[in-house]
């Protein structure tokens, strides 16, 4: 079903300063989470977690996503690459429901538990500290351009900082409590939402019609 949002109309300047903004963001994005990637990954594989790999495997959903802002911004006409960046998007949302959905039922039935990882924990608390304020930039820049793909982005950001939340009490709890089931049930509710937003990037329903379109965002809930 479509959603009826106002447009607002923006002076051409500003769309471009807001447009290498939103590029400025989305790369610093890919380099973070692809240094994250790279050391969730391989911690998980010293400590056999399987909530550290599949934390270092969102990294790498993250990764795409923001070349997918890049991509799109690299056109001088980027409200014509929205809807495809849109649909990539959501696709990048599903390929990681899917497998946290997979990884956190496959640990709860096998009872599978982890070895502490201090590296873990630490690569953990760093992201929460920083992903919410990169996604709170990333909404606030995709807002004032009107664009549902920047928006979609930040919200994955953001569920990266709810993945490191997660992450992080599975952690603390399986190397203090032993609760090795903590962590793959909150998978499950990330999972969830990770569809949720997934579906809201497919119809175009994450922020508002292009900037001085205001019957995009309508053709979009109609595709």
């Amino acid at each position: 079903m479509a959603t009826h949002l106002h447009a607002t109309t923006l002076d051409p300047r500003e769309r471009a300063r807001l447009g290498r903004r939103a590029q400025l963001l989305a790369g610093a994005s890919v380099a973070y989470n692809g240094l994250e990637a790279v050391i969730a990954i391989a911690a998980g594989l010293v400590a056999g977690s399987v909530a550290l790999v599949g934390f270092g495997l969102d990294s790498v959903v993250e990764v795409s996503s923001g070349l997918i802002i890049l991509w799109q911004f690299r056109h001088p006409l980027p409200e014509s690459r929205e809807r495809v960046a849109l649909r990539l998007m959501a696709f990048s949302f599903f390929a990681l429901a899917a497998y946290v959905s997979f990884e956190s039922v496959r640990a709860l039935l096998t009872g599978h538990a982890a070895d502490p990882s201090p590296v873990g924990i630490g690569l953990a608390t760093a992201s929460l500290a920083i992903m919410p304020f990169l996604s709170w930039a990333q909404r606030r820049t995709g807002r004032a351009l009107g664009s549902n793909a920047v928006v979609a982005d930040s919200t994955q950001t953001l569920l990266c900082s709810y993945l490191s939340a997660v992450l992080l009490v599975g952690l603390v709890l399986n190397a203090v409590l032993g609760w090795s089931w903590a962590d793959p049930l909150a998978g499950l509710v990330i999972a969830a939402v990770a569809v949720r937003e997934g579906r809201a990037a497919w119809r175009g329903e994450s922020c508002c019609g292009p900037a001085g379109d205001p019957h995009a965002h309508e053709d979009a809930g109609h595709a």
